[in-house]
């Protein structure tokens, strides 16, 4: 039987539910074998995390989620098997966690004129870490009545056209390439399907994405279909790009991204796990395909 990998997650630390340490006991109890943590510009539960994994017997990869602005668009680029102690990864994240902060200062700003105040403290309350997201003022705006769920949330306030949407820069794709690539990781697009590109957008992104350094593409997620896992593949046997797995976990209840339940890369692709140091992983399980 082979290795389950799940190498996008995210726990308390960003926007996930559970804390690192049970983000990685739940994950176990699934049958993941090897875990990648990937919370959104912070490295901050990689320590406890390990610390659960050794017990738990489960293999942790040190990894990153980072926002990146493309051609006025949000794109995700996942950072694995990144050394957190890089400085020159630290100082880039610390500045996309102040965007962050000003972000979410702006949007309470704007949910105030809406007539619904309190909601910075109330998010800041729901992110009990230093990375603020707007998934935790969806929480607010859910808990305290103001929207049925998380989706009329972001579609009446916090989305894209929603009244208190606020725009940010995020880093450059190349310079968060440079940041993975500084740690000692592999750069890997996130979720690729979530982005909206014609066919044309995603080669021109993909062709920018490899010339700065860029090494893999999520091909089979919790949000992909067994259609866009192959169109993936193709992608990234074309680009010469390895291929990565992940459910994209951040809650129990969300049953479409249970860690580790997920299908087979497709024929023809290089895991991502192919390239990393035997080295690096002293305390890994052995590595299957």
């Amino acid at each position: 039987m082979g290795v389950c990998y799940d190498l996008h997650s995210h726990s308390r630390c960003s926007d996930g539910a559970l804390s690192p340490a049970e983000l990685v006991r739940h994950a176990r109890a699934c049958g993941v074998d090897v875990l990648a943590l990937t919370d959104h510009d912070t490295t901050a539960g990689i320590a406890e995390a390990r610390a659960a994994a050794r017990d738990s017997g489960l293999c942790l990869i040190a990894g990153v989620e980072i926002s990146v602005t493309w051609a006025q668009r949000v794109i995700h680029i996942v950072g694995l098997d990144i050394d957190p102690r890089c400085a020159g990864l630290q100082a880039g994240l610390a500045g996309l966690r102040w965007v962050r902060r000003e972000r979410a200062r702006h949007i309470a700003d704007r949910l105030a004129r809406c007539g619904i105040p309190g909601a910075l403290e109330a998010a800041e309350v729901y992110a009990g870490a230093e990375v603020i997201g707007r998934n935790h003022f969806a929480r607010f705006l859910v808990e305290r009545g103001y929207v049925r769920d998380a989706k009329r949330a972001f579609k009446r306030y916090l989305g894209r056209g929603g009244s208190c949407h606020v725009a940010s820069e995020w880093a450059g794709l190349a310079e968060a390439v440079a940041w993975i690539r500084a740690a000692g990781g592999i750069a890997v697009v996130a979720h690729p399907t979530r982005y909206a590109m014609s066919r044309g957008v995603m080669r021109r992104f993909l062709e920018e994405f490899t010339a700065a350094g860029g090494g893999g593409i999520e091909v089979v997620s919790g949000r992909h279909d067994v259609q866009q896992a192959r169109m993936l593949a193709a992608y990234a046997r074309e680009f010469g790009l390895c291929a990565s797995v992940g459910s994209d976990f951040h809650a129990p209840e969300n049953s479409w991204t249970v860690p580790g339940r997920l299908a087979a890369l497709p024929p023809g692709c290089e895991p991502v796990w192919a390239r990393w140091p035997a080295a690096g992983h002293a305390d890994a399980i052995p590595v299957t395909v």
